[in-house]
């Protein structure tokens, strides 16, 4: 069976007043436009090759249907490229400029070079790993804009208080399970060690140690050239402690077929020290958000993010449990695609 995948425009759809203007922006005209797939929503996406022999990256967003699940975030995206660029280079793509016309807003930024991911190699999640950590070095404990959001974290904890105080919620997600006898193991250990995962939220709550952080670090937002990540998509960039940052890329690479969580936390760790209890509750507080969301009706335009939510609850959940010396959750094997 094919995967679902988002329905994102053609070139051919992209109004000519729209690639006009984005010439203007470029100071060169587009000779070839390749649609590019990645991220979980309907933007229109593409690689330019314009005639002086560069290249560009073409994000737009344009007017959608009513009741679409989509909500676009250019404007955010936007604001940070312009007013946090002395902060997120060389990390983040060059930005050459933006357009607003018939609807659309446009962003026309670098096509960033480097090697694609999946498959992880342990060198290439190295290299990641430690230019990661030398993004969170080079702001934390540093005076950042007042404008940048500094709770963004916290929208990830509570949610195994809630699984723990309310059965139809665990039921709901053991739902997700394949079989019956999964879901009757998913249910039981969830009310066993629920109000752990709850308790063990506490210091993500409490740390000020912050940083910039990107929020959003996953294989299909990133490049590695060399020694250096390259991350574009930039909408949830806020403050907050690194160790968030770390654990939400760490769990992903292994749900990919990269190295374990335990070893990229030990190459990050070389460069930037990690606050075990604050990295163990951001692993818990995430395990919980994707556990919620996971398990929640699929989005209208959004056809293959819950079952990413799930690959993703597969992860940090297994993670947590390392880390808290917690029975395996082996139901997760189970759960539905």
């Amino acid at each position: 069976m094919q995967e679902a995948r988002e329905d994102k425009p053609v070139w051919s759809a992209v109004p000519p007043g729209v690639k006009a203007e984005a010439e203007a922006v470029l100071g060169a005209r587009v000779t070839r436009a390749v649609r590019a797939f990645g991220g979980y929503g309907p933007s229109a996406t593409f690689v330019l090759t314009l005639d002086d022999g560069q290249r560009a990256f073409f994000k737009g967003v344009y007017p959608l249907p009513e009741g679409s699940g989509v909500r676009w975030r250019n404007d955010e995206e936007e604001r940070v490229y312009r007013e946090l660029g002395h902060l997120i280079e060389p990390w983040a793509p060059v930005f050459y400029g933006s357009l607003r016309t018939e609807g659309w807003h446009v962003l026309l930024i670098e096509a960033v070079a480097g090697q694609r991911v999946p498959p992880w190699t342990a060198s290439l999640a190295r290299r990641a790993v430690r230019s990661y950590a030398h993004f969170h070095a080079a702001t934390v404990d540093t005076t950042l804009p007042g404008w940048l959001p500094r709770e963004h974290h916290l929208e990830f904890t509570g949610f195994w208080a809630a699984f723990t105080s309310d059965t139809s919620l665990r039921d709901r997600l053991a739902a997700m399970c394949a079989t019956p006898a999964a879901a009757r193991q998913a249910a039981d250990w969830l009310g066993a060690h629920g109000p752990a995962l709850a308790a063990a939220e506490a210091p993500l709550t409490a740390t000020r140690r912050f940083a910039l952080l990107h929020f959003d670090t996953r294989s299909d937002n990133i490049r590695i050239d060399g020694e250096l990540l390259r991350i574009f998509d930039w909408p949830f960039a806020c403050a907050g402690p690194p160790e968030f940052d770390f654990a939400a890329f760490a769990q992903s690479i292994a749900l990919e077929g990269g190295p374990a969580p335990d070893l990229t936390t030990e190459w990050y760790s070389e460069l930037l020290a990690l606050d075990l209890d604050v990295l163990a509750a951001s692993v818990a507080g995430i395990s919980g958000f994707f556990a919620d969301r996971g398990s929640l009706p699929d989005l209208p335009g959004l056809p293959r993010l819950r079952s990413f939510q799930r690959s993703q609850l597969r992860s940090s959940l297994a993670w947590a449990a390392r880390i808290m010396d917690l029975p395996p959750p082996s139901w997760l094997d189970r759960l539905v695609d």
